[in-house]
């Protein structure tokens, strides 16, 4: 009867087609996993601990704590930025998590302040310029550009943030009509159609940021390396998102982008250890990138493609393979000793580096949002048990951790 009254109102007009991913997709669908629950700790310890992460990085000490600094305000309202610490600059990829931090806990006036910031300085809004429409990857404090190119990864927060935001808040007025900047947004991802320019006297083309032959996010949308990816940048997530809030007419190509990312997920992670390089080749291989050699390997970036298939997981529940992944992950750093594994590998499971960051001891944190094997338990409190990180490197690991401490409570919702 449901299909009968379905096709009904199609036919009369009262919905589309396009419309129909709202009926059959809902927030209220998606069980959410409170894994530090699961592993024995209280509600109200649960939330102060994720309270106090939060105040340390937004509110702490400005020189040995805190990643976010106020920094006046125009026309548009306050402004402010997340700062990575190490390398003094300020990165899409910070700016843009922080706005998903903020809209996951309700911080309307941070997440406001982060995204005026971001159009104010890192938004091109030049169309003759090759990055137009985008955000430059990494600028200095005073909102000079170190780099004009966008890191694609911003790009995906920021669209989602926005989204979430509209929702969650409604939508304003200008840069604060969530939605309307949303949708420009992903139109450029998908539709930019190239441009070329003069950059720091070098010829530059620019081009869209998802390839839509390959349907999957570009490492950059420089020409000279387009054709290629980062394992970390897939959200297919995030596209289920874009194909229920976003543009009508490109609902099929985000759908089926999501699609062919489970299928790079498959195809860029070792059969054994699960691990996946930090840049790779459309067809799933590693990229050693001409500058970084090392991006073959399992790196800084490709700890997070393990969170990126387990909340889509979560989710979604499209990706079965997904278990299998985050289980041999989990079992392979087990095997390695979860106080002795290190932070960089060859795929096959070779340590390259030994140490273990904040921010990945967060992203394997988050595998057992998927993961069905026994040992779950000990990396979600070895995430528990992490100090805030502190002092110059902080920044990364930092808004990892933060991240992870949302999804590991079940409050990294989605807002349809």
């Amino acid at each position: 009867h449901f299909m009968k009254w379905l096709q009904l109102l199609i036919y009369l007009g009262i919905l589309s087609s396009c419309n129909i991913a709202k009926l059959t997709v809902s927030p209220t669908r998606i069980q959410y996993k409170n894994l530090f629950a699961e592993a024995g700790f209280q509600e109200d310890e649960i939330q102060q601990k994720i309270q106090q992460t939060f105040n340390q990085l937004f509110y702490g000490n400005k020189n040995t704590e805190a990643v976010y600094y106020v920094a006046g305000e125009n026309t548009n309202g306050k402004l402010a930025y997340i700062l990575d610490v190490n390398n003094n600059d300020v990165r899409s990829e910070g700016m843009s998590y922080g706005m998903m931090i903020a809209v996951q806990l309700n911080k309307k006036e941070i997440f406001n302040a982060l995204w005026n910031w971001s159009k104010t300085y890192m938004y091109q809004h030049n169309p003759e310029h090759p990055v137009f429409g985008y955000f430059a990857w990494s600028l200095s404090t005073n909102g000079v550009a170190n780099d004009d190119m966008p890191a694609p990864d911003g790009e995906e927060y920021y669209a989602t943030a926005l989204y979430f935001a509209a929702v969650r808040w409604g939508n304003g007025n200008g840069i604060y009509n969530y939605k309307k900047e949303a949708d420009q947004l992903t139109t450029h991802m998908l539709h930019r159609e190239p441009v070329s320019a003069i950059i720091r006297d070098k010829k530059v083309t620019g081009l869209n940021l998802f390839d839509k032959e390959w349907q999957m996010v570009r490492f950059t949308p420089d020409s000279v390396n387009a054709a290629h990816t980062d394992a970390s940048y897939h959200l297919p997530a995030f596209y289920e998102i874009w194909a229920i809030k976003g543009p009508r007419r490109d609902r099929v190509f985000w759908q089926q982008a999501a699609v062919v990312s489970r299928n790079y997920f498959e195809k860029a992670a070792h059969p054994v250890t699960s691990l996946t390089p930090d840049y790779g080749n459309f067809d799933g291989t590693p990229w050693a990138a001409p500058w970084r050699r090392e991006s073959a390997n399992f790196s800084y970036d490709a700890w997070r493609s393990v969170m990126n298939w387990s909340v889509d997981w979560l989710w979604w529940k499209k990706d079965e393979k997904a278990v299998g992944r985050s289980n041999r992950l989990l079992q392979f750093f087990s095997g390695e000793g979860l106080a002795d594994y290190g932070n960089q590998y060859t795929l096959d499971g070779k340590k390259l580096e030994s140490g273990q960051p904040a921010g990945l001891i967060a992203c394997n944190a988050t595998a057992a949002l998927a993961a069905n094997t026994a040992n779950t338990t000990d990396f979600v409190k070895a995430l528990w048990y992490l100090q805030v990180p502190t002092g110059r490197y902080r920044y990364y690991d930092a808004m990892l951790m933060m991240m992870a401490l949302l999804h590991c409570s079940g409050q990294f919702k989605v807002y349809l």
